[in-house]
């Protein structure tokens, strides 16, 4: 489907442009948002004839993403979310829920500006591009963790995953070490308990 573009959008093209791309993204993305028209003649025209009002449209919009940015950026969201021993949710994180996520922070966000190729499937910080507007992308770092204590920890650079896992290697060498002596305790005492035994044989046989 051939469109003009009413606006830059990244990795397609600035504004103006007539761009083909798949009906889909057509129907669901670029033209409910008003990011693109039908490349008709008459919406060439309209699009020559509206040109200024346009380019003051897009330098507004782009001036409010960057006030909005500002509020945001470099800021660290948690996420607490079930896992396991080895770090791996129960579940995942995807673009909804970290959209929602700072949305409810104050900056409204919807999913498609949340830039992730795959949900977060693990613990620890992950840093997520948000585009805010075509010239408009901020970092934020989103923290999920089992707990709020676990996240103040992550956020202080502490491998929690790592700190468990070393955790449980010193509890088992504790537990093989108590063991190892509880043997030796036994041998000693097994030796010590048939030593008269064999005095005593010894003491016999010399009579």
């Amino acid at each position: 489907m051939k469109l003009v573009l009413l606006e830059r959008v990244e990795n397609l093209g600035q504004m103006g442009d007539v761009v083909t791309v798949r009906p889909g993204y057509a129907r669901n993305f670029l033209l409910p948002q008003e990011k693109a028209l039908r490349a008709t003649e008459a919406n060439l025209a309209r699009f020559e004839a509206e040109r200024e009002a346009l380019e003051k449209r897009n330098a507004e919009r782009a001036a409010a993403a960057a006030t909005d940015g500002e509020k945001i950026d470099g800021e660290s969201f948690v996420l607490i979310r079930q896992a396991g021993e080895s770090g791996q949710l129960y579940g995942s994180v995807t673009s909804r829920d970290i959209a929602e996520m700072i949305s409810e922070a104050g900056v409204s966000v919807s999913r498609g500006q949340v830039a992730i190729n795959a949900p977060i499937k693990t613990l620890g910080l992950h840093e997520v591009r948000i585009r805010l507007h075509a010239d408009v992308s901020v970092n934020v770092t989103i923290n999920v963790a089992r707990s709020e204590d676990e996240a103040e920890r992550q956020a202080a650079g502490e491998d929690v995953v790592a700190a468990a896992a070393d955790e449980e290697r010193a509890i088992a060498d504790a537990q093989a070490a108590e063991l190892h002596e509880a043997n030796a305790e036994r041998e000693d005492d097994e030796f010590g308990a048939a030593a008269p035994a064999v005095d005593a044989e010894e003491a016999a046989t010399e009579e």
